[in-house]
């Protein structure tokens, strides 16, 4: 199986994050919507409905041109694809084909591969049918009919499927920070069909299978995996690969065929004769790019520079609003700081008690306030501990970390000549752990340190104390 190699092209929908639909002024949140309620007579295809083309998903797709290493097309038009489906009642679907909103780009993974972008085109999307288990009959909700998406066509320059997955978690992170989605997967934010086939010569791809709908990274993964798997069998048995559409059954971990696939003429492609083509000024393209939100490849440079480690450098760019938390806290008031930015990382990482699971949660507390936190851990004011405690309650109260450290009596006392008296009182009272230390029993140390925290009641400054221990002891 090893003589055979995979060649993987991945096309990714993307949903425009746009208050209203691509054609329509219909809502496009469809989250706590009833099914058929956000949906016009343009969504549904009345006679005589004239769709208009939403201007932000316009500019959100140059966003993502930017994002893509490349910049939008000035001239692009839209087509109508014809095909019958429930979902899809006015019979066709309008999007671009002769002449995208992007031509080109690539997408650099972490590792430094780069996987070409053909092409990005913006297109509505189609409704959604619900089969009710046990039922003989299914259902079709219109509100996603006419959501605006942006499909992303990958060059075939993928060749496993940890590329894959690594290509499809770093579009997911350019769409996010450069705001073009919300990127939620759950809700179908961004959907991925790979396309995979096998051969022995390397100048030659195979016949390929399109997998469909797959919603989360890891399944992209194990998709390809097993389509890697399946058609080398295929091969290897001498069998043939048929070119079709799967889909991927999660629960089994299998792809099952579904229809032969498609080709472009079977959509009978014809102009849009409803919308105009679409020609973009050097103002209007100049303005978005200059407008651009710094990208993780920034992020990963900042975390580098301050010395986090590639791991901790991917989990943290994983969430954006750690990220750009960390970069402001590094570079706060015009100074770098590096072990400002170290520490509020690893606060930020931390799974934060309110929302421990949700990557996305926002961090609000004032950079003026991590950084003064920073500060006072730095001084010496505040235990490890301590710190992490403060920054749990300002995420929920905002409040000042003076403050909070104040209410909570979690000031350290660095008074020398304060914890030399408490020393002396430990010392005295527990002559055995000192005459351990004295011996070279360093381990009773800590034993000592910890009588010290008791009688402060946990504000004595531990490496202070453990210097002076030392001191008084002669060690």
């Amino acid at each position: 199986m090893s003589d055979y190699l995979p060649t993987i092209g991945i096309e990714t929908h993307v949903q425009l994050k746009t208050k209203t639909k691509m054609f329509s002024a219909v809502g496009n949140d469809a989250r706590d919507a009833a099914p058929n309620t956000l949906i016009s007579h343009i969504d549904v295809g009345m006679p005589g409905a004239l769709p208009v083309l939403n201007e932000k998903a316009l500019e959100l797709a140059c966003r993502a041109a930017f994002a893509l290493n490349t910049t939008p097309q000035k001239f692009s038009k839209f087509e109508r694809k014809h095909y019958f489906y429930p979902d899809l009642p006015k019979g066709y679907q309008i999007t671009q084909y002769e002449n995208p909103i992007i031509i080109g780009g690539h997408v650099e993974l972490p590792d430094g591969k780069k996987i070409g972008i053909t092409r990005a085109h913006l297109e509505e999307d189609a409704g959604k049918n619900t089969h009710p288990a046990s039922a003989d009959y299914s259902l079709v909700d219109l509100n996603r009919a006419g959501t605006p998406l942006l499909e992303i066509v990958s060059e075939p320059d993928i060749h496993s499927a940890a590329d894959a997955k690594a290509y499809v978690r770093e579009l997911y992170l350019l769409m996010k920070y450069a705001d073009v989605s919300d990127c939620d997967l759950y809700l179908g934010h961004m959907r991925f069909d790979v396309n995979v086939s096998v051969s022995k010569d390397p100048s030659k791809p195979g016949i390929r299978a399109e997998v469909k709908n797959l919603n989360s990274f890891r399944s992209v993964e194990a998709a390809i995996e097993y389509e890697i798997k399946r058609q080398t069998e295929l091969l290897e048995n001498g069998e043939k690969v048929v070119q079709e559409t799967r889909g991927w059954d999660e629960d089994k971990q299998v792809t099952t065929s579904q229809r032969s696939k498609e080709e472009a003429e079977d959509y009978r492609y014809m102009p849009e004769p409803d919308i105009p083509p679409t020609e973009l000024s050097d103002e209007f393209i100049e303005n978005i790019r200059k407008d651009m939100p710094d990208l993780p490849s920034y992020y990963r440079k900042t975390l580098s520079d301050i010395g986090i480690d590639k791991k901790a450098t991917e989990d943290i760019v994983a969430i954006p609003d750690v990220a750009r938390n960390v970069d402001l806290v590094y570079r706060y008031d015009g100074k770098l700081n590096a072990k400002f930015g170290r520490r509020i990382a690893f606060l930020l990482l931390r799974p934060q008690p309110e929302e421990p699971d949700n990557t996305d949660a926002k961090v609000d507390i004032s950079i003026k306030n991590l950084v003064k936190l920073c500060q006072m851990a730095e001084d010496g004011l505040l235990s490890s501990t301590a710190t992490k405690e403060i920054f749990d309650e300002m995420l929920i109260s905002k409040n000042d970390p003076e403050l909070i450290a104040k209410e909570k009596k979690l000031i350290q006392v660095s008074d020398e000549g304060a914890i030399e008296e408490i020393v002396k009182q430990v010392i005295a009272e527990n002559e055995k752990a000192a005459n351990d230390v004295k011996n070279g029993e360093m381990k009773a140390i800590s034993f000592l340190v910890g009588q010290v925290m008791a009688k402060s009641k946990g504000q004595a400054n531990p490496g202070l104390a453990q210097a002076i221990i030392k001191k008084q002891l002669g060690v």
